[in-house]
């Protein structure tokens, strides 16, 4: 990428015509909030996406925000995408779908960052941010939504900062637009800490966006970035913890699944059991999803981020035409692996009689998040391999549609692992996983196990994930 100053200003000198609709929509809500900002500073692709480069973004235009004093919002930076929607109509990147349809994807990124004091011009990092999610979405098909989380690992702008994962929220000043090419709607990146990203996945992302729009120092109101920001909203005000604890008791967590490290094997039946070959097989060829099954898990994460008074798992719906976009594409960054599934003929559903899961350390501490915010109020809860199609979904009995029953707890279609838990033996798993709760991390290897169950899990370093033939 390269920084230039863009041409927006060029309406002035009747060369709108130059300007390709879909961008000339999303400028001209920036001129409605920057009229004075007629050039701002930009940040544009060098090769274009659809001529081969790598950044799925045209342009990132970067704008001073004088804040609003009346309501204690600070001065800060804001940035505002061009890409992720369809700016050209041509089908060159995105594929028309109908006025009344999300253009493109649907939505263009935004991101507030505080201006510090004697800051003339705003930092770019955030662009290489923001072309970092488009890229997971371009490759992916999973967009993003409002409450969404996406954990990083790392200093937003690779600095020492305690802000290292982001939550996605609607952006407070952009309006959703009506483009010549569809739908266009705002959603602002918010940086967060690492507990605040936990509290968000055991209980869920507007609520912690709430909480910190009422911290002025963690974003307020119109939620702003501080990267120097050394304090968790926890820290700043204890009594946000039990808001956090009483939320997570009563309504649980809304999210429904995360991509993860794991493995399960089929203790049932020995390793060189090809026709019954476990869900992995190390140095061969695993089996893959079937196009059901992969819809199944699809719909399955999508619908556990709602709230639905009666969890199910959603119908095979085997009509979906291939030209239409499922709404999984509303999945949160940890919800799929970014690689595609490949489809493969229906297998048949297989009781199992014992099963061995196998998590990396991050895995393995959602596991209480999974066992009392879902499954304990009666949902569902999918852990998707980034290395390759395997799946465990965990049900409660209170969730329909599922494979799994009680008299067959454990079931698989292909790489597709289903475990039905009663809400008695998921309150002793708590009390024998208590200590995946802590933030401190366990030595490694930990193995649990439940013989009357014939259930099994362990919890490993990551490299036997990475390098599984060592």
């Amino acid at each position: 990428m390269d920084e230039v100053r863009p041409t927006s200003g060029a309406q002035a000198h009747g060369l709108v015509s130059l300007f390709p609709p879909g961008l000339q929509a999303i400028y001209g809500e920036c001129r409605r909030l920057y009229p004075d900002q007629a050039n701002p500073l930009q940040v544009t692709a060098i090769v274009k996406y659809w001529l081969g480069g790598p950044d799925p973004l045209d342009y990132i235009s970067m704008y001073r925000n004088m804040g609003c004093p009346a309501q204690d919002i600070q001065e800060h930076w804001h940035y505002v995408s061009f890409g992720l929607s369809d700016l050209y109509g041509d089908n060159r990147v995105h594929e028309f779908a109908g006025l009344d349809k999300p253009s493109g994807f649907g939505f263009e990124l935004t991101f507030r960052l505080k201006r510090e004091v004697g800051e003339t011009a705003p930092p770019t990092w955030p662009a290489e941010l923001m072309q970092g999610l488009a890229r997971y979405v371009f490759q992916s098909e999973n967009t993003f939504c409002s409450g969404d989380h996406v954990s990083w690992h790392s200093p937003l702008d690779n600095s020492e900062s305690r802000i290292q994962h982001m939550l996605l929220t609607e952006d407070p000043q952009m309006q959703p637009i009506q483009t010549p090419f569809g739908t266009v709607s705002f959603l602002q990146i918010v940086g967060v800490c690492t507990e605040e990203l936990q509290a968000a996945q055991q209980w869920n992302g507007q609520g912690i966006l709430e909480l910190m729009r009422g911290v002025r120092v963690a974003g307020g109101p119109w939620l702003i970035t501080d990267m120097r920001r050394g304090e968790t909203i926890f820290d700043i005000d204890p009594h946000l913890q039990e808001r956090v604890d009483q939320g997570i008791e009563t309504e649980g967590s809304n999210l429904s699944g995360v991509s993860a490290k794991c493995v399960w094997d089929d203790l049932s039946r020995p390793p060189e059991d090809e026709e019954d070959s476990r869900s992995i097989c190390i140095g061969s060829q695993p089996r893959r999803l079937s196009d059901k099954d992969t819809e199944q898990i699809r719909e399955t994460l999508r619908k556990g981020l709602e709230f639905n008074s009666k969890a199910a798992l959603p119908p095979i719906n085997s009509q979906r035409q291939s030209h239409e976009r499922p709404q999984s594409r509303k999945d949160s960054l940890e919800s799929e692996s970014s690689a595609a599934i490949v489809p493969h003929e229906l297998v048949r559903t297989r009781q199992l009689e014992s099963v061995h899961l196998k998590f990396n350390q991050e895995s393995g501490t959602l596991l209480p998040l999974c066992l009392r915010g879902r499954l304990l109020h009666g949902r569902h809860f999918t852990y998707k391999s980034i290395n390759g199609d395997t799946a465990i979904t965990f049900v409660s009995t209170g969730v329909e549609g599922a494979f799994a029953t009680e008299e067959h707890p454990y079931a698989a279609h292909g790489p597709w692992l289903q475990i039905l838990l009663t809400e008695e033996f998921v309150e002793q798993m708590l009390g024998d996983l208590q200590e995946l709760n802590t933030r401190e991390e366990t030595k490694l290897p930990k193995e649990y196990s439940w013989p009357d169950k014939k259930l099994k899990i362990s919890v490993l370093p990551d490299a036997v994930f990475d390098n599984p033939l060592q």
